[in-house]
């Protein structure tokens, strides 16, 4: 039912589009006839929303990627800056959290690490239809420039944190992991936890000794339903590890064998001496970066998914000029 549920969302818009478009023709010449200016501003209308429409499911069109309809995993981890970075980190969760608020979807704080300042990484469970094809763009380094608000003399300060983007599997896709392969920490969890999280083991952290791959999660009272958090994030690493391996293509993993820090990002998040997000990929930018803050990312993700399905080279170095 699922499944019929999701082909059916994506066959029944196309149907009314093209219903659309035949009121549309009945209207052009309905107006052609008449030449009422009221006619003429009704068409007008209706193609701006034709062509909206079009525009939104095209780019539906492009998610069509084995796991681009599941759910996501979001990994955000402070890099180099110290408090800044931390803080920086804060911001961008709060900022992809904003997005799925704006889309409906539903989310789910999986594992927090608080730092001074912000947080040092934090793992966020988001789920709704094609939250991972819109999402997995988003993995690489993200970089900010702004005058520091811990900084007692107001001087202009760089950030960097990581983006990790990879898909929550479902019962269809195995992933096969060896118990000889994987490390299983229990630990007590931090935060607010109450007193029974915060007085036992129930946090619980794997690590798949291969692949060097660690995930962990404390959010629940039960260190049991911990450790199913955790397998299924394990499966989804491994998922894509496995596949990128096969398809010889290191475009989601690149950011990881990068330092989290200048030369290396995808985007860039400029508030000072002017206002700017800049995608360094596309080429996309904004000047409206409250908006983008507030979870405004929707023509980021169409553009990334506009220029990976044209192929155009996406290195995602910085510009020259921008410094």
């Amino acid at each position: 039912m699922s499944q019929i549920r999701k082909l059916k969302s994506r066959v029944e818009p196309w149907r009314k589009l093209l219903a659309d478009i035949d009121d549309l023709e009945a209207m052009f010449e309905l107006a052609t006839e008449s030449g009422e200016q009221s006619d003429e501003d009704e068409v007008s209308t209706m193609l701006s929303n034709a062509k909206e429409t079009f525009e939104k499911l095209n780019i539906l069109n492009l998610l069509s990627g084995e796991v681009d309809q599941n759910d996501a995993f979001l990994t955000v981890h402070a890099g180099a800056g110290g408090t800044e970075a931390c803080d920086w980190a804060l911001m961008l969760s709060r900022m992809y959290l904003r997005w799925a608020e704006r889309h409906g979807y539903k989310t789910e704080i999986v594992d927090e690490l608080e730092a001074e300042g912000g947080i040092k990484n934090i793992t966020i469970q988001v789920s709704g239809d094609f939250v991972y094809g819109y999402l997995k763009g988003e993995g690489g380094i993200h970089r900010l420039v702004r005058i520091s608000p811990f900084d007692s003399n107001a001087r202009r300060h760089t950030s960097f944190a990581s983006v990790y983007v990879y898909p929550v599997l479902d019962d269809s896709i195995e992933v096969e992991i060896k118990p000889e392969d994987l490390r299983v920490d229990t630990y007590r969890a931090g935060g607010k936890g109450g007193q029974h999280v915060n007085k036992t083991d129930s946090a619980v952290r794997f690590t798949h000794i291969p692949t060097g791959i660690v995930v962990a999660c404390q959010t629940e009272r039960s260190q049991l339903m911990n450790r199913q958090i955790c397998m299924n994030m394990l499966k989804a690493r491994l998922y894509e590890y496995y596949r990128e391996q096969k398809e010889k293509e290191n475009s989601k993993f690149v950011a990881e064998k990068k330092d989290i820090s200048f030369g290396s990002q995808i985007r860039s998040y400029v508030f000072c001496p002017y206002t700017m997000v800049k995608d360094h990929r596309t080429k996309y930018n904004v000047g409206n970066i409250q908006g983008v803050m507030d979870g405004d990312l929707d023509e980021f993700m169409n553009s990334y998914l506009v220029a990976k399905w044209k192929g155009l080279p996406m290195d995602g170095s910085a510009d020259d000029d921008e410094e």
